[in-house]
């Protein structure tokens, strides 16, 4: 069953994130990060990727995409915040670029 990230996890697991650019949702437990790609076909490729990986481990991002810029959102709704899936696929999605 997936968790809350406890206070001894978030640091070991958000700062590597933090560092590469997501920052924490104001007045939510969350993450965001936007990404802006080469052009729409390159930000929908990449969503494209990404949306596998969401699928095989069921955890989807909130995100919107507007031609070539990408805003995604990870919590997880079942917990209401981050847990360690959200770790996951922000590290996946950074790969991906």
């Amino acid at each position: 069953m997936t968790e809350l990230l406890s206070p001894e996890t978030r640091g070991p697991l958000l700062d590597p994130l933090f560092n590469n650019g997501w920052t924490m949702v104001e007045g939510r437990d969350a993450i965001t990060k936007t990404f802006i790609f080469e052009d729409f076909v390159h930000a929908f490729g990449w969503m494209t990727q990404v949306a596998i990986f969401a699928e095989k481990w069921n955890h989807h991002p909130e995100w919107t995409n507007v031609y070539r810029t990408v805003e995604v959102t990870l919590a997880t709704h079942d917990v209401g915040g981050i847990s360690a899936l959200d770790a996951k696929l922000a590290r996946k999605m950074d790969s991906l670029c």
